[in-house]
C-alpha cells in the first residue's frame, strides 16, 4: 500500500487490495473512504471486497466515488465532512490518489490558504499546481 500523508489526519492511496485493511488499522487508520468507482477495477478490487475487509479490520469505510463529472462543490463537501467526522485519521483512495487530492483541495478552499493546499499536496506527492485559479476563485467567493 502507498499511503501518503497531505495532512496530520488526512492520507490518500492509489488503489488499495482488501489485504491492504488490517495494516491500514495497524497505522492508526480508522476511516476509509473509497473515492474509485467500481467500472474502473476488477471485483475483487472493487469497494464490495475492500469494504468487507476494512470492516473485518474494524475500519469504517464510506463510498464516494468521483469522476470528473461528479467532482462537485457538493461532493467536496460531503468528503470534507466524512474526514471532519471521522474518528481518527482517513485514508482515501483511488487510481492514483490524485481525485483524493483533488476532493480534499476543493474543500478545504477558502479554508485554508492556497498555498498552504498546494504545498500539503505537493508534500504527499502530488502537484496541483494547475488547481490555483480554482481555488482561489472558491476562497474569493467563501
Amino acid at each position: 500500500m502507498d499511503m501518503r500523508q497531505i495532512t496530520p489526519t488526512y492520507f490518500v492511496s492509489p488503489q488499495v487490495d482488501p489485504s491492504d485493511m488490517a495494516e491500514a488499522a495497524r497505522l492508526g487508520i480508522t476511516t476509509v473512504i473509497c473515492n474509485r468507482p467500481d467500472i474502473e477495477v476488477p471485483p475483487p478490487l472493487q469497494a464490495d471486497a475492500v469494504e468487507a475487509a476494512a470492516k473485518a479490520a474494524g475500519l469504517a469505510f464510506i463510498r464516494l466515488p468521483l469522476t470528473h463529472t461528479t467532482m462537485t462543490p457538493e461532493v467536496a463537501a460531503s468528503q470534507a465532512q466524512f474526514v471532519a467526522e471521522s474518528a481518527g485519521p482517513v485514508l482515501a483512495y483511488c487510481a492514483s490518489g490524485t481525485r483524493c487530492t483533488v476532493v480534499w483541495a476543493l474543500g478545504q478552499a477558502g479554508k485554508l490558504p492556497t498555498d498552504e493546499i498546494l504545498a500539503a499536496a505537493r508534500a504527499g506527492g502530488y502537484d496541483l499546481e494547475n488547481l490555483r485559479p480554482t481555488l482561489d476563485a472558491i476562497a474569493a467567493r467563501a
